[in-house]
């Protein structure tokens, strides 16, 4: 039995789906019973609580072989970081308590620096907060997902995809959440560790590259164009964060473009992606039409 925490979520789902697709079983810790019930449908063992809840976690981590823990994406954090601190500490908590035989966290690239990290600040906090566990951990430091320029299939019917990758032609991680899950996967099942690593996991690819690939699937030819630097704000307020609180998801995008998302870093292994933006394109787009 293994433990997904975020099950509803693109990552948590794709892990569930790769450890069940082996004949594994799993449990979820699911605030919305009716949100899982395909879930459920499928098998997975559901328990009530949320990672707000250090004794619900402590619960659903009960008798685990392993377990995949995650924070919840927060586009607008509090300027010391206290939703991601509060779910921390009751990881921790948990985690002491239960002590499961081997633990995978997602965690990016640039978690590795303490700060100028913007949202992935909170990542960082994750795996210092984890430093001290008894459990082996595994770090899964992911590049930037693939599922993030979906809107893509929606703007670029002019030939025109607008990012925040600057210059557009500067490669940093990026992979797809189903490469993720599978990695995840294979964490949990393979062979134990001992201790602590950290995987970064993905390859490096441009702006430019995904803008032909979503041309490649479109039929159309696109390229990449880089929201100028001025009209961040106004753009991540139209994707719904609040007015004044676009500051970490800008410092965010400025740390990638500043090279931090490259692969390398000292101490850590490196497993390649093999889904491309392409296939996740293809896949979406699949499914609209089925």
């Amino acid at each position: 039995m293994f433990l997904v925490m975020g099950i509803t979520g693109k990552v948590g789902g794709a892990t569930a789906q790769h450890l069940l697709a082996q004949g594994n079983k799993v449990r979820a810790l699911v605030r919305n019973r009716e949100k899982a019930a395909s879930w459920a449908a499928q098998g997975v063992e559901l328990v009530d609580g949320d990672w707000n809840d250090s004794a619900a976690i402590e619960q659903a981590l009960n008798g685990v072989e392993g377990a995949f823990v995650m924070l919840p994406s927060v586009w607008a954090p509090s300027p010391d970081y206290k939703e991601a601190k509060s779910v921390i500490a009751n990881y921790v908590a948990a985690l002491t308590k239960a002590a499961p035989p081997r633990v995978v966290a997602l965690s990016s690239m640039g978690a590795n620096r303490t700060s100028g990290l913007g949202m992935i600040t909170a990542l960082s906090l994750l795996e210092q907060g984890f430093r001290n566990l008894a459990s082996p951990v595994t770090f899964v430091r992911a590049g930037g997902f693939f599922e993030n320029f979906l809107y893509g299939l929606h703007v670029a019917q002019g030939g025109m995809l607008p990012v925040y990758y600057n210059p557009t032609d500067r490669k940093s991680t990026m992979v797809a959440t189903n490469d993720i899950g599978a990695e995840v996967a294979t964490l949990l099942t393979g062979p134990a560790w001992s201790g602590q690593r950290v995987i970064e996991l993905g390859s490096m690819v441009s702006a430019d590259e995904v803008a032909a690939q979503l041309g490649e699937v479109l039929k159309l030819d696109v390229k990449a164009f880089a929201v100028p630097r001025a009209g961040w704000a106004e753009a991540f307020e139209q994707f719904g964060i609040p007015k004044d609180r676009t500051g970490p998801a800008e410092e965010m995008f400025e740390a990638v473009n500043a090279g931090w998302m490259a692969l390398g870093v000292e101490g850590t292994e490196h497993v390649a992606g093999t889904t491309s933006a392409r296939d996740v394109f293809a896949a979406v787009q699949n499914a609209a039409k089925a």
